[in-house]
Order: C-alpha cells, then structure tokens, then sequence
C-alpha cells in the first residue's frame, strides 16, 4: 500500500479530514496536574439532530392556540409532566422531570438567532460554528475554544472528544481539531497494526508537510494508547439503557472518571425530522433521551462529580406552530435548550414560554440569542475569552 492510498484508506480519515488529537506527553501533563479548564469544569453537549418539536418537548399546555393549532398531536393536559402554571415536560421524558425535582435543571425557551434558517444543514452549521446566518464559517466555536486554551502551549492534554467515528465542524478549530473516538478499545486496535505502527516512526526526513502527516499519526497512537490504558481503570456501576445515546453517555462518563484531561464533550442523536406520524417517533426519542441523561446524572452524583459537569442540550430547529396534513411538523425556528447538572442555581424555567399570538409567518419568534448561551458557558463556566472565540461579544444570560 502506498501513502496516497494509506490516507485514502485510514482509520483516521473521514470526508478528507484528518481526526487530529493532540495529546503530546499526555502521561507528563497530566502528571503534573494541569487543570481540564481554568474553572475545573467539564461541559457535555448532546446535539437533537434533525430538528426536535420543542413546543411537544417543553408543553405550553395551557394555552387554547396550542391546542387549536395541534388537533391530533398535541400532549393533552393531563398528560403533561408539569414544570409550572404555564409549560411542562412530554410525558416520556420523566427521568428529565426527576432531575427537575432535585433541582438538577434550567429550561430556556424560545432560543434561536437572527434571519432562521430552515434548512438542516445550514442552521447546524450556524449552531456549530457560531456564525450569522449570512456568514460561512470553517471552524466551530468548541474547535476555537481549543485553539484558545492551547494558544502558546505545548504538549497540552487533549481538551474535546467527540463520541463518534466522525468530527462534527463545532469541533474544527484554526490551528487544532478535536478527536472523535467512538470506543477507545477498537481505536487502539486500529493503531496496532504494523503499517500504522511502521508510518508512525519513520519518514522524518519528508517535505514539511507530509512530514507533518506522519508526525499527526506518532500522535494518533501516543493518544489512542493513553486513552485506552486510562478507561480500563474504571468500570460504571450503573446500568445505562441499551441504545445508542445510553451507549455515548456511559462512554463520556467512563472518559470523565478515568481522569481524561477533557473540557468539552459532544455526542450527538437523530431522527428528529417528524414531517410524518410525530407524536410516536419523538415520544421514543424523548424516552431515550431522559433516560440516557437520567442514568448518566445518577453515575456522575456516585461519583461525586454531578456538579462539576454541565449537560447541554440543544437542536438545530424547532418545528412550525401548525401541524402539517401527515400528522406531524414542519422545518420551524426558534427553540429549547436544557442545561443539566454543573452545580447551577436550583431548578428553574429561565425565561417566558413561548408567544404564540406573536409569530413569524407561523413560526415562533426568538428571544434569546443561542450565542448568547455559548457566551456564558464559555466566560462563567469553562473560564474562557468569550468575545475571542465568538468574534463579538453577546450579552450573558444569569445561568451560571
């Protein structure tokens, strides 16, 4: 095999780019007890890919124009796990109810940005990088954050990790990318075999770029065989559902308390474009998620560690106000967001339920920025120049 096809064919390679981590001297670093992030904290994004119904998910079941709008889909009354007079959760979703209850959960409504757009790809790629909606950008806002906290350094631990087999563009920074890694146990394996293990160390006299290459891949095996010796020195207690976002988690939690020098975690799920049928496919993928979330707050609180890890969960879209003619929603705007655990203020609903007298062209209207959230996450929490990596500064909500 030739280097050309090497690439082509590599582990390491996904839609022409290369999952570079960085975790030079990991064992040295660690060792000397460099923090994960300035404030000692850890956030975990899940991304609702697809465009989650936020109005099924955070249930205005007060409110005739919901139940006038939504004849057929609607969560009746009844049903709705309450959070106060006016909102409450779908009833599939009571692990995330049980986590409110313990004061464990802040909702904000109506989260979206200027100019929506309706298209999937698009608005993620907005949400992933932080961008106007006129504006096309090539990193992600969590691939910035790196580059920021490594600006200077050398030999730092490796900050993001993206449980996947492919790197999502929040992700992507300037200068460094996170690593996706789905099971450290197969990636390892991956780095075992004599041809990686061969390219690893040879080919140092090569072109500056090329040399580069090879010297990425030195990395790539330094790093699987660290992450894997370090999982394999804990094992969860607890029982985790079988599915695939239960399957993330349970690996996001072994990577937290194996000691991974991590500061940003991301994990996806989809299927949540309900044009057709609605109400049962979101109901399977809102249990699936809360119990997911559930199980994962139970492990980091045995842990002792509920408090220094945030879960936020966001979706690209929400849905239209209307109900289509399939029994299900169409591309909408703006949205929920949940934030989980990292020793916020006591359960809350941070701001108005959504105005639904108030739309555009069917859609509801935003009132918070969703930069906005990135801003405080990445100022309050994780101890980060904000303003530097979003481009401009966004007003702060009270969260942290």
């Amino acid at each position: 095999m030739n280097r050309r096809d090497f690439i082509k064919q590599s582990a390491f390679t996904t839609a022409g780019t290369m999952l570079i981590p960085h975790f030079l001297k990991a064992y040295e670093t660690l060792a000397m007890g460099h923090p994960v992030a300035p404030s000692g904290k850890i956030l975990v994004v899940v991304q609702l890919s697809g465009g989650n119904d936020g109005l099924n998910t955070v249930v205005p079941y007060r409110n005739d124009i919901y139940y006038r709008e939504r004849p057929t889909i609607a969560i009746k009354p009844d049903k709705v796990l309450t959070l106060n007079d006016e909102i409450g959760l779908h009833p599939a979703m009571e692990p995330l109810k049980a986590l409110y209850d313990e004061g464990l959960v802040t909702v904000i409504n109506n989260v979206g940005y200027p100019n929506p757009d309706r298209s999937h790809f698009r608005s993620m790629d907005i949400w992933q990088t932080a961008s106007d909606s006129n504006q096309y950008m090539q990193t992600g806002w969590v691939g910035r954050y790196l580059d920021a906290s490594c600006a200077g350094k050398q030999q730092e631990p490796f900050r993001t990790i993206e449980v996947d087999d492919t790197l999502s563009l929040a992700l992507k920074g300037d200068t460094l990318n996170g690593l996706a890694v789905l099971d450290p146990k197969k990636l390892y394996n991956q780095t075992r075999n004599g041809l990686v293990t061969g390219l690893s160390h040879a080919h140092h006299d090569e072109p500056e770029t090329v040399a580069y290459l090879y010297k990425t891949l030195a990395e790539t095996v330094s790093s699987a065989d660290y992450v894997y010796s370090k999982t394999k020195t804990y094992n969860s207690l607890t029982t985790y559902p079988n599915h695939e976002l239960g399957n993330r988690l349970r690996s996001v939690s072994q990577l937290i308390q194996s000691g991974i020098g991590t500061s940003v975690y991301y994990v996806s799920i989809s299927g949540f474009d309900t044009h057709i049928n609605q109400p049962g496919q979101q109901e399977r993928l809102l249990k699936q998620y809360a119990e997911a979330v559930g199980a994962f707050m139970t492990d980091l609180k045995v842990a002792g560690r509920q408090n220094d890890v945030l879960l936020m969960t966001f979706s690209e879209f929400g849905r239209r106000v209307k109900q289509n003619a399939s029994n299900g929603t169409d591309h909408g705007t703006a949205n929920n967001v949940f934030l989980i655990g990292g020793g916020l203020p006591a359960k809350r609903v941070l701001n108005e339920a959504p105005n639904l007298t108030n739309l555009s062209d069917g859609d509801l209207t935003y009132s918070v920025d969703f930069r906005q959230i990135y801003a405080t996450l990445l100022r309050d929490y994780l101890g980060a120049d904000d303003v530097a990596i979003l481009g401009r500064k966004f007003d702060p909500l009270k969260i942290v």
